[in-house]
């Protein structure tokens, strides 16, 4: 027997007004200096209500399984994240009056577990990033509940055609800029379905546009990329770029939609969402230091060849979440990520003034490779 169509009326509709209420994001001009004739653009997606990209990921999964009947109004919803997507759940959940549990890592930042639980959710940490998705299945398969599996459902919950999805917002937005049609987007995977969708919506639209995936070094992602063969990350390798980066490939990472990935370093994300955060005057995530520091390598490299034009990147999450780890730093030199250098060179090609023993080092940093 099927779900009450009267319910699901209602849960579907509780979730249209709430976008319907909602403005679109901001999409921010970065003038650089250093690097006349080509400007960078950071789509603000910590401006949606719970904070981050997330946001549009869980509304689309949550409509999804509505209308595939798979949540009922007694369903127990559950999710393998490390925190941002489950936050945007916890949201929807609570929406829509049912029981969340967020099953996450144990490095996830506190702040993000106090936003989960800030919106009714529940959680349930586990010491093994690898076994989060495992212990969903089975937190399921106990309470008669429904795992939402973003890792599997991303790339399809989304309408890669239109619909007002990512890359459709930013070619509205962009339509009146100088290079309307930017050169490259420049995206992170964590789920693989943000490049699944800008990737498929390029090709849809026949935009030139190329897009670049910006990995954390100790992802699987980029080694799979370039060797299909490779589908986990080796045992003792894991990403500190939180929302990013994984131990496997994923069911929704889409490899032939992506021109290029550039591998970066964790210490360079940190820097670069440093640099980043003092220029905006607010604080970003690690996430989108690290679309930033690939963002900077294509543009010197357009600048070698005397290309103009834009590059776009997303401002995944803003970066209150992360005031324990990413922005202190007797956290981050305990783990002796070594960020200073990294955040200097990224102030100058931001063209922002250098301070200390790092006022030698310009934009030419940042070569072709």
């Amino acid at each position: 027997m099927g779900i009450d169509r009267t319910w699901l009326a209602e849960a579907v509709r509780r979730i249209e007004a709430d976008y319907n209420r909602s403005a679109d994001t901001h999409l921010i001009r970065m003038e650089l200096p250093c690097y006349p004739g080509i400007t960078l653009y950071l789509k603000d997606e910590s401006a949606h209500p719970t904070g981050s990209l997330k946001h549009r990921l869980a509304r689309s999964l949550f409509l999804y399984a509505l209308c595939n009947e798979w949540i009922g109004p007694q369903t127990m919803v559950i999710e393998a994240s490390s925190g941002s997507t489950a936050v945007s759940e916890a949201y929807f959940a609570r929406m829509l009056g049912l029981r969340f549990i967020a099953v996450v890592p144990a490095t996830t930042a506190p702040p993000k577990l106090d936003a989960i639980r800030f919106y009714g959710g529940e959680i349930h940490i586990v010491d093994d990033p690898r076994a989060i998705y495992a212990v969903s299945h089975q937190l399921a398969a106990d309470t008669g509940g429904y795992y939402l599996d973003q890792f599997t459902y991303a790339e399809r919950a989304t309408d890669w055609r239109g619909n007002n999805n990512i890359a459709e917002s930013i070619f509205a937005q962009m339509a009146k800029e100088e290079h309307p049609v930017p050169a490259w987007i420049v995206c992170g995977a964590g789920t693989g379905g943000t490049s699944a969708t800008i990737g498929r919506f390029l090709r849809y639209q026949r935009h030139e546009t190329k897009l670049c995936v910006a990995d954390p070094v100790n992802s699987v992602f980029h080694r799979y990329y370039n060797n299909r063969t490779v589908t986990t990350a080796p045992d003792d390798s894991a990403s500190r770029i939180e929302g990013i980066g994984r131990p496997r490939i994923e069911p929704s990472f889409v490899p032939t939609v992506i021109d290029r990935m550039i591998v970066v370093e964790d210490s360079d994300s940190i820097g670069a969402m440093r640099a980043l955060s003092d220029a905006l005057g607010r604080r970003v995530g690690g996430s989108t230091g690290t679309n930033l520091w690939a963002c900077a390598q294509i543009i010197a490299e357009m600048a070698a060849i005397g290309q103009t034009g834009s590059v776009t990147t997303l401002l995944c999450d803003g970066g209150d979440r992360y005031g324990c780890t990413y922005y202190d730093d007797s956290w981050l030199d305990r783990r002796e990520l070594a960020w200073r250098a990294a955040a200097a060179r990224m102030a100058a090609f931001l063209g922002r003034p250098v301070a200390g023993p790092a006022e030698h080092i310009d934009a030419s940093f940042f070569k072709p490779t």
